[in-house]
C-alpha cells in the first residue's frame, strides 16, 4: 500500500469544504460603473467586507472609501436584488464620517429589528426573524449591494455588489503539484 505524499494530503485538507460553524465573508470592490439605472462618473473607489458570524446573528462591516467627488451623506446594504436591479435599504451605516475618503466599521445585531430599514422589515413579515432570513438569502445569493451616497449623488455615487470570494488558488496549485509529484514518482 502506497503512503499518501504530504503534499497531497495538505492539497486535500485545504480543498475540504469549511466546518458549519466557520464565519461567512462577503466582499464587494465599489465604484461609480456599477451604479444604476445610470453609471455615475467618478473617481470614486471603495471596498467592503461583511463578516458573518458562525452562528449567522452577528454581521460586521469593514469600509473604505476615496476619491468621493462629494462628502459621504449615507451608505446602506441593499437587498435583494441581482446585478443592475436597485432594491430597497436593508441595513443602513450609522454614524459614517461626512469625508470624501475614509474607513468605517461596525456590527449589526441581526436579531433586532432595529437593525433593519423599515421598509425592509416589514416586506419581510414585521420581525427581525423575517428580515434577517431575507438579508441571508439575499447574501447566499449574491443579491445584496454596498451603495455609497453623498450630496452629489444622492441614489449612490460608488456601489458594489456583494459576494462570497472565491476559494482560494493556493489548495488547487498545491493539489495539482502533488498530483504531478506523485505521477513522477510512479514512473
Amino acid at each position: 500500500m502506497s503512503r499518501l505524499s504530504p503534499i497531497i494530503a495538505a492539497a486535500l485538507l485545504t480543498a475540504l469544504p469549511l466546518p458549519a460553524h466557520a464565519v461567512t465573508i462577503f466582499i464587494t470592490d465599489l465604484s461609480g460603473a456599477e451604479e444604476v439605472p445610470v453609471p455615475v462618473v467618478t473617481p470614486g473607489t471603495g471596498d467592503a467586507v461583511l463578516t458573518l458570524s458562525d452562528d449567522q446573528l452577528t454581521l460586521d462591516l469593514d469600509l473604505s472609501w476615496s476619491g468621493l467627488l462629494a462628502p459621504l451623506a449615507a451608505g446602506h446594504i441593499h437587498c435583494c436584488s441581482p446585478v443592475g436591479v436597485n432594491s430597497g435599504v436593508a441595513v443602513g451605516f450609522l454614524g459614517l464620517p461626512f469625508a470624501t475618503s475614509g474607513t468605517f466599521s461596525a456590527s449589526f445585531d441581526l436579531t433586532l429589528a432595529a437593525t433593519f430599514g423599515g421598509g425592509f422589515l416589514a416586506a419581510n413579515g414585521g420581525t427581525a426573524a423575517g428580515a434577517r432570513a431575507a438579508l441571508l438569502a439575499g447574501l447566499f445569493g449574491e443579491l445584496a449591494y454596498v451603495n455609497l451616497h453623498t450630496p452629489a449623488f444622492p441614489g449612490g455615487e460608488i456601489r458594489g455588489q456583494l459576494a462570497i470570494p472565491e476559494p482560494a488558488i493556493g489548495g488547487l496549485m498545491l493539489l495539482g503539484v502533488g498530483l504531478l509529484l506523485a505521477a513522477r514518482r510512479r514512473r
